[in-house]
């Protein structure tokens, strides 16, 4: 049996503040289509307060930003690079090209083409998020991408020296200062300054998704990247303290990031839901993280495992952190994640900051369809097709000329036929 003993905010609430976000996404790019550099501006102004100059910075503000982070700050950042790194280097050498004889003169094949411009948001409003900056730009430099750009909020009024030196680090040709919809539009679509990328990727806040998600189409996009949601998965092996911990690590990064405790132990649920108070009372970052316990925060009490990953995989949470007596089991049996973390060993704040996988992952379901941010994600694999003589090309066109005919295209048969009655073959 299935029990709830805290629930998040209801469906009909949800359905609101996603309309109200729609709405406000949608005029947002509307005006930075029609009128560029100034809606842009104006938008700066409205939400971050920030109106340069220039929005890109110089050769000279990416050098003050590197010297203010510092020498042991920069060892840091390479290092978490170098796994990022590492791992997509991995993951490419998975991707091949391949070219086969499937018949006789008949030569298929694809080839791995890395998109030609990105761009990458990353997120920094309420905290300077520097490793999304890893996982964007040094992934779709693996990949072979030409040319990649990167916007990110300014902080506390000022450019946020670690984020710039993330970008600069990991690769990025042009970095600007530019936040939330505006940056997204700006990299989508183009302005007088900043010219239209072919894709965009990053993660951000639930305004930024939706702008991602209603720009699919006029550029590519990674995937639906935010809020941050975290699932912890646990048993009577690990105690209540860890649980809350790992859940308010992950509900700190937004009032509306949803944090859930999966549990066959309700004594364990009842320690962690006591514990998370405990902890709300010293965490600096109490009043994010609180907010978006007690608005989306869950607690689920399973009978069985089977039950847990049945619950599991309906959440389809982003983050998955699981503390059993058999990790594995999980790993083994559940379809929908954005990323497992397996055993108490681990967390999700290695994952987002530095072991080397990446930290932008599918949220609001969309697990049950995708994978996560990858060096993938930025190659397009393309087919082509080559038949070397006539005898192959009367092989596949008697077949297709009777295709075409089923289908009534007449213009296709044609296809098919003019080659047929020039190379001896029979038209269908």
């Amino acid at each position: 049996m299935i029990r709830y003993l805290k629930h998040g905010k209801e469906a009909d609430v949800l359905a609101t503040e996603d309309a109200q976000v729609r709405a406000t996404v949608e005029n947002i790019l509307n005006d930075v289509s029609k009128r560029g550099d100034e809606a842009v501006r104006e938008y700066s102004e409205k939400f971050d307060k920030w109106s340069p100059e220039n929005f890109q910075l110089s050769e000279a503000e990416i050098q003050n930003c590197l010297d203010q982070v510092g020498d042991k700050a920069i060892e840091d950042i390479r290092f978490a690079q170098d796994q990022i790194r590492n791992f997509a280097q991995i993951q490419k050498s998975a991707l091949q090209d391949v070219e086969r004889e499937t018949l006789p003169g008949v030569i298929l094949g694809h080839k791995n083409i890395p998109v030609n411009s990105v761009g990458c948001y990353v997120p920094g409003g309420k905290y300077p998020l520097l490793a999304s900056a890893h996982m964007s730009v040094v992934t779709a430099k693996v990949a072979g991408v030409g040319r990649i750009i990167t916007c990110a909020p300014p902080f506390n009024g000022t450019p946020a020296p670690a984020i710039v030196a993330a970008q600069h680090l990991g690769g990025a040709d042009r970095i600007y200062v530019l936040g939330g919809v505006q940056g997204v539009a700006a990299m989508a679509l183009g302005t007088e300054t900043i010219a239209k990328t072919d894709m965009l990727v990053g993660p951000g806040n639930a305004y930024v998704a939706e702008a991602k998600r209603q720009l699919f189409g006029r550029v590519g996009i990674d995937l639906l990247a935010g809020p941050t949601e975290t699932l912890v998965i646990a048993d009577e092996t690990v105690d209540g303290e860890l649980c809350a911990a790992d859940l308010l690590g992950q509900a700190e990064h937004g009032p509306d990031s949803p944090a859930v405790l999966l549990t066959n132990s309700e004594k364990l649920a009842r320690e962690t839901m006591a514990e998370v108070e405990r902890q709300l009372t010293i965490l600096p970052t109490a009043e994010i993280a609180g907010k978006a316990w007690h608005d989306n925060g869950q607690v689920i009490v399973c009978d069985t495992e089977e039950e847990m990953v049945q619950v599991a995989d309906e959440i389809a949470s982003e983050h998955v952190q699981v503390m059993t007596r058999d990790p594995d089991y999980f790993l083994n049996n559940m379809t929908n994640y954005g990323a497992l973390f397996l055993g108490p060993n681990t967390n999700v704040s290695y994952g987002d900051k530095v072991i080397g996988t990446n930290h932008t992952l599918p949220t609001r379901k969309a697990a049950c369809y995708t994978g996560g941010l990858w060096v993938g994600k930025f190659i397009k694999t393309c087919t082509y097709q080559k038949v070397l003589t006539e005898e192959a090309s009367v092989l596949v066109g008697e077949y297709c000329s009777r295709l075409c005919a089923l289908e009534g295209f007449a213009g296709h048969k044609e296809q098919a036929d003019i080659r047929l009655r020039r190379f001896g073959g029979t038209p269908g």
